[in-house]
């Protein structure tokens, strides 16, 4: 079974990139399969990649997701294909998404009108520059004329962070795949999959799921705490309608937290319904030992 860490809050310093490089290194020395760095208010993800990837050999390295409108394709390309070449390998996945309206618009002052179209014109110009190809496209929003001159074993990996039908189309067609969150067990299995699946080009790409996760004896506290720590999420368009498709209230609803084989049993599930990765994220330290415990278990079967 295919496990990745989300990197974040697991007991060092978020802030600072030797810690970042000691959680990446427990992580690999773990057996696990990938680390996920997000994209959010602090470390910049792909530069801490990069410094993992020289430093923690064999595990693939992911964005848990870059937001496109900040970047002109032409430069994501450049720093992607730059942490493949620092890191020796085929590693890299680069996880990317829109992000939202309260970001885009109203921190960054960029529009966020037609937000979707804005996708696939940018998938347009990034995926063929990953390739090592030229991009020459004007489009209504992006114009990228460019040839990138970076030594990659192979092109990196790519995921669009899809929740709708139409963003699944787009990860299907332009990319390997997608990256969830906040997405619980039933609509990954009666929405996120068989779209997937349906889409021009999706019938084998990959489908990430992250969710937060603990292994606990006091399944109330620890709800608690997820409905404390991702509050924001049950307040964001894009995930609040996964959630409302869920019949969820709020994070605390899809956040996997119960005994050890609870937690195993909702995870299998999870990949018997297509789910090609599952991403945990331990949210609560106490609970850290067990849950890597239990995780960890999962990685053979």
């Amino acid at each position: 079974m295919r496990i990745g860490i989300f990197m974040g809050d697991l007991g060092g310093d978020s802030s600072r990139v030797d810690a970042a490089v000691a959680v990446a290194q427990r992580v690999a020395t773990g057996g696990f399969t990938s680390v996920w760095m997000p994209q959010i208010f602090g470390l910049d993800a792909l530069t801490t990649l990069a410094v993992i990837g020289a430093q923690v050999p064999d595990i693939e390295l992911a964005t848990g997701v870059v937001p496109i409108y900040p970047r002109h394709p032409g430069v994501l390309a450049q720093q992607a294909l730059t942490v493949q070449s620092a890191s020796g390998g085929g590693r890299l996945s680069l996880g990317i998404g829109l992000s939202h309206k309260l970001v885009i618009e109203d921190m960054f002052g960029y529009s966020f009108d037609r937000p979707a179209s804005y996708m696939e014109e940018y998938l347009q110009a990034l995926a063929p520059l990953l390739r090592g190809e030229r991009t020459d496209q004007v489009s209504d929003r992006i114009t990228t004329r460019l040839t990138l001159d970076i030594a990659a074993p192979e092109p990196p990996g790519l995921l669009v962070a899809a929740l709708g039908e139409r963003m699944i189309g787009l990860a299907a067609r332009y990319a390997d795949g997608t990256v969830t969150w906040m997405t619980g067990e039933k609509t990954l299995a009666e929405h996120t999959v068989p779209t997937m699946r349906a889409a021009d080009g999706g019938a084998d790409k990959r489908v990430v799921a992250a969710l937060p996760v603990a292994v606990t004896d006091d399944v109330a506290a620890a709800k608690a705490l997820a409905a404390k720590i991702f509050v924001i999420y049950g307040q964001l368009p894009s995930y609040r309608a996964m959630l409302d498709r869920e019949g969820a209230a709020g994070p605390e609803d899809v956040a996997i937290v119960g005994s050890a084989d609870e937690v195993s049993e909702r995870i299998t599930s999870m990949i018997d319904s297509g789910v090609t990765e599952f991403v945990a994220v331990p949210f609560s330290r106490d609970d850290a030992p067990a849950t890597f415990e239990t995780l960890g278990a999962l990685l053979d079967h």
